[in-house]
């Protein structure tokens, strides 16, 4: 009788065992991606266990030809090869006893794109469109009493002044000259604010310290900094770099681009990155000589252009294909970028978790700086580094982002995708500008 308990509790254990482990595969098929990208002449694998089947919805076999496998140690599962054979898309439908449909899968077929990785240090200089608004402010009258005039025509930090009495504003200086030569009462401004256009009249106010009209607001009209070029397209010349896009510092708002240039930076310091306090690449450029490339987009994802035809005539970096989001894994890559002799090195880094991201985003990896000479050069990743290209398995895959401040020899990455997800709506306003800056 305690033998057969036994029996019982042995087989019952074994029964709840696999079931886990049947249930661990079911749940992997659900999660899978529902949106699977396959390069054209490659191939993607599924495993699907019993009662689940996978079947085409249409007969596609111009754009995909699926064929199956059962596993020889476990009859019930089945490992569904998908090969791509021509651009386009292929619908497949997950069902259960070959009857319910329960998930879809749409395959899309793409031509994997090669680009040329970066790693070069560069200087950014960027102009806004108008001026920026960074702080509204009192202004003490002739008078001697305070006015807000800013404040009082609903002027708020972060508004971009576009035009002065339908006169385009160039920059503070311009704002300045325009102010003053004013006869009426009231000026009409052109705001941006989010995107949006709208216009407003101020009544400026004839300041008691200079005997000059103001507006009661402190604006900005450009800004730099060092970074990392990312990539570039041999073929429409277009660049990408940094991966995050350039934010007013008071604001925090993205600047507006009206023209901006990357130039060839060289490392003059770098000061090492601590917990509490991340480290910085100092670098020097000069905006007369070594422009690499014209800036067209300022957006969340980094910022994108023009590169010179003399930058690809005299790089000696080779074309790369790309790796889709769905290919990053978890594990050994490196990354290129520049700490010394203005050299593009190669530095080993370890990818320690990844985002099954739908929609773009500037955290998509979590990266962990692995190389003993990084370290001991910048104690991990620093400002300065941001747009640096990941590498994994041949594969260009996304580019540094972001460093924690708590640990800085871990920090986030984009994946590639989001980053030319941005440069696709730019090519033909980029091509406008190709001609003007080689």
């Amino acid at each position: 009788m305690d033998r057969y308990k036994e029996n019982r509790k042995v087989f019952s254990l074994s029964v709840i065992v696999l079931a886990f482990f049947y249930i661990i595969q079911m749940l992997t098929v659900f999660y899978y991606p529902a949106e699977i990208k396959i390069a054209k002449g490659e191939n993607k694998s599924i495993e699907v266990l019993f009662p689940f089947s996978l079947s085409a919805l249409h007969d596609e076999d111009t754009i995909v030809q699926s064929t199956y496998n059962e596993d020889s140690t476990i009859g019930f599962k089945k490992t569904y090869k998908i090969d791509a054979m021509n651009a386009g898309e292929a619908r497949f439908q997950l069902k259960l006893l070959g009857l319910i449909p329960v998930k879809r899968y749409d395959v899309s077929v793409v031509n994997r794109d090669t680009l040329i990785p970066g790693g070069n240090a560069i200087g950014v200089r960027l102009n806004t469109r108008g001026v920026l608004v960074v702080a509204v402010t009192d202004v003490i009258g002739i008078d001697g009493k305070r006015y807000n005039p800013a404040r009082d025509a609903g002027i708020k930090n972060g508004d971009s002044i576009l035009e002065l009495n339908q006169v385009k504003v160039k920059d503070a200086e311009h704002l300045v000259e325009l102010l003053n030569q004013v006869q009426e009462d009231k000026v009409k401004l052109m705001i941006e604010r989010n995107k949006i256009k709208y216009e407003t009249e101020v009544r400026p106010i004839k300041s008691i310290q200079d005997n000059c009209l103001r507006l009661g607001i402190w604006v900005r009209d450009k800004t730099a900094g060092i970074g990392t070029l990312t990539f570039y397209d041999e073929d429409s010349k277009i660049f990408g770099a940094l991966g995050h896009g350039i934010a007013d510092m008071d604001t925090g708002n993205l600047l507006n681009v009206e023209y901006g240039k990357i130039m060839n930076a060289k490392i003059a310091n770098i000061e090492q990155g601590k917990k509490g306090s991340p480290g910085e690449i100092k670098g020097v450029f000069y905006e007369t000589e070594n422009v690499l490339g014209e800036i067209t987009k300022n957006s969340p994802f980094g910022i994108y252009g023009v590169i010179t035809d003399k930058f690809i005539k005299t790089n000696k970096m080779k074309p790369m294909p790309i790796g889709f989001k769905e290919e990053v894994k978890e594990g050994r890559a490196h990354i290129l970028t520049t700490i010394d002799d203005n050299r593009v090195e190669k530095f080993e880094v370890e990818i320690v978790k990844t985002q099954n991201q739908q929609y773009p985003s500037q955290k998509s990896m979590t990266i962990k700086v692995t190389d003993k000479k990084l370290l001991q050069k910048t104690g991990g990743i620093v400002q300065g580094m941001s747009g640096s290209p990941i590498i994994q398995d041949g594969k260009l895959i996304g580019a540094i982002t972001h460093v924690f401040v708590n640990d800085p020899t871990k920090g986030y990455g984009i994946y590639i995708e989001w980053m030319l997800d941005q440069i696709k709506s730019e090519y033909l306003l980029n091509r406008k500008y190709a001609d003007k800056i080689n």
